[in-house]
């Protein structure tokens, strides 16, 4: 993903609300899945991690790409966006 790639999608997620958190269990299998499906309907995602959350919001972001082979395009304090095109129908058009 270039920069400029990167600077587009992070002007789209600004607006976005999280649809996921993680919170004192971090990073569970249920989670990661439900992520995953979410992936289905949707190509960027925002999630955040609660403050009762020990682990590093980068490695959580990193666990998560790595898990629904996403992109992680940026982690801002507690708050991680990620990205996963749609092979069939893409929606979002990438510079």
């Amino acid at each position: 993903m270039t920069s400029k790639q990167r600077a587009y999608l992070k002007s789209l997620a600004s607006s976005l609300d999280p649809v996921f958190q993680v919170g004192k269990s971090s990073l569970t299998p249920q989670v990661t899945e439900a992520i995953g499906e979410a992936f289905n309907t949707r190509e960027l995602l925002k999630v955040a991690v609660l403050k009762n959350c020990l682990d590093d919001p980068r490695e959580i972001a990193e666990m998560i790409a790595e898990r629904t082979h996403s992109q992680v395009v940026q982690v801002i304090g507690k708050k991680i966006v990620l990205y996963k095109p749609d092979r069939d129908n893409p929606k979002i058009q990438l510079p």
